[in-house]
């Protein structure tokens, strides 16, 4: 049985879903969005998460997107992992989202996981974003100062940036960017679910790679300054590659349960190599 005790409000509209945050925060209450609730589940085990009242978001038309819009992949914040890996088109449509979702927890997991869910959360790992990241998507949020849309970039930092009652409607990425050639690759300890030591996925794009990380660091990134080493061709791959590592600060790689900061990065050493290779950049 679920430990905690919380009030649950389904929203039929975005505007709907921002009166009753609004409403239950004035009535001194902790409010949380709901997607899959798997967060609200495990981390309310360890009371990490204590909400009063929860707002599921899934019912809003909006955040159930699931098209090419003009050019646009517009995928709504509710579309849960397993919609993307099973839906054939997406195969062709952002190949890289799919194959990464594919390698997040398990299918019991993914059926309840939502995209901004992934996202949003608070398990550091969030390797939904990574994709929206190398493609430079854009996001739909709506929050108080109603609908907005912004860079990946400016909503995500490491983490979510989004205002206590703001939440993400929708991710858009263009063509170009979602079908250019890519490489994913995730390390874990052991078997075939589990989180990643690394976990990192590259797109190729005017000769230039673009990549981000997930089980690096305590957060995803994504970092130009190892994007330019990686492309400096007067070095050998291991050279940029090393130098590449170095732009990392020692103390932020992860020392953990899953991998001693010195495998972990001899790990990270091999991945870049492998998505030189695999991408032409070698």
């Amino acid at each position: 049985m679920h430990p905690m005790d919380f009030e649950y409000v389904s929203s039929p509209t975005l505007s709907d879903a921002v009166r009753q945050y609004t409403r239950f925060a004035q009535l001194g209450k902790r409010p949380m969005y709901f997607g899959g609730g798997t967060e609200i589940i495990t981390l309310g085990r360890l009371h990490q998460v204590n909400p009063d009242a929860v707002i599921d978001l899934k019912p809003i038309p909006e955040t159930q997107v699931m098209a090419v819009q003009q050019g646009q992949l517009v995928l709504g914040g509710s579309i849960t992992l397993t919609q993307i890996t099973d839906a054939p088109w997406l195969g062709e449509a952002f190949p890289l989202l799919q194959e990464t979702v594919h390698e997040i927890a398990d299918r019991t997991a993914r059926n309840k996981i939502t995209i901004a869910g992934n996202i949003c959360g608070t398990i550091f790992y969030r390797e939904a974003v990574l994709p929206f990241l190398v493609c430079d998507s854009k996001v739909r949020t709506y929050g108080p100062k109603r609908g907005k849309e912004r860079s990946i970039h400016r909503v995500f930092n490491r983490e979510a940036r989004l205002e206590p009652s703001e939440f993400i409607v929708q991710l858009v990425t263009d063509e170009t960017a979602r079908t250019a050639p890519f490489v994913h690759i995730k390390r874990r300890k052991a078997g075939r679910v589990g989180y990643p030591i690394v976990s990192a996925a590259a797109i190729r794009i005017d000769d230039r790679i673009r990549i981000a990380f997930s089980g690096v660091c305590p957060f995803p990134f994504r970092s130009s300054a190892i994007e330019t080493i990686l492309r400096q061709r007067g070095l050998t791959v291991r050279q940029r590659v090393d130098q590449a590592i170095q732009r990392i600060p020692s103390h932020l790689i992860l020392d953990d349960y899953e991998a001693s900061r010195a495998y972990r990065t001899f790990v990270l050493a091999n991945v870049l190599e492998e998505i030189l290779q695999r991408l032409g950049g070698a």
